[in-house]
């Protein structure tokens, strides 16, 4: 075997043994007349999105949600979602923060991303997002730091369910772009990444 091949296989081995898998236990898939209720739905989500590197948060009320927000924020420069889009009333937080109509090398700027999200899939621990006027998709993905909002009503089981449920919306809509955690890059070694092509930390806010 030549020395370059075996350096290969090497880091191989060596990336196979420190990589990082989540600790949570698969769980089975339920049968379309099994889905979890909306306590399950919550639950299901929130250990998915946790095992993916989300901050998830769920408050017991819409002035719950707005303080959350604005302690994640700190007073850091915003890019958001127009205040129309936002669950929660969320606007009065982010009143003066850019918006996805500002320049782009002003949206660019941005400390931290908010939006609110069409869809909180409880089997992948994703946020679904489509873009339109007032939700630009460049919020969720130029910040290094993204914060979703998320209703109740936001959960679903699975992608299907978003998918058929949601089937005008996402046929009218510009872009639709889903969100499981932590933006990752591993490169040809095996060697990952936080951070580099999207936000390195993503919060998600849930009320009741």
């Amino acid at each position: 075997m030549s020395d370059a091949r075996q350096v290969i296989l090497d880091r191989i081995e060596r990336a196979l043994r420190t990589a990082r898998i989540p600790s949570v236990a698969a769980t089975p898939i339920p049968a379309p007349s099994a889905r979890p209720d909306a306590q399950g739905l919550l639950d299901r989500f929130l250990l998915e999105a946790r095992a993916v590197g989300v901050d998830a948060f769920v408050e017991a009320s819409a002035a719950d949600v707005r303080r959350r927000l604005a302690d994640v924020i700190g007073g850091r420069r915003v890019l958001s979602w127009t205040p129309e889009h936002l669950p929660y009333d969320a606007g009065a937080v982010v009143a003066g923060a850019c918006t996805g109509s500002a320049p782009l090398r002003q949206q660019a700027e941005a400390d931290v991303g908010v939006t609110g999200c069409h869809a909180a899939i409880a089997e992948t621990g994703s946020l679904a997002l489509l873009s339109g006027p007032g939700s630009s998709r460049t919020v969720s993905l130029l910040p290094p730091l993204h914060v979703a909002l998320v209703r109740p009503r936001d959960l679903c089981f699975s992608m299907g369910d978003f998918f058929e449920l949601n089937a005008a919306q996402i046929a009218q809509a510009r872009s639709c772009t889903f969100v499981t955690g932590p933006s990752r890059t591993a490169d040809i070694e095996l060697s990952l990444t936080i951070g580099v092509h999207g936000p390195g930390r993503v919060v998600v806010i849930i009320g009741n």
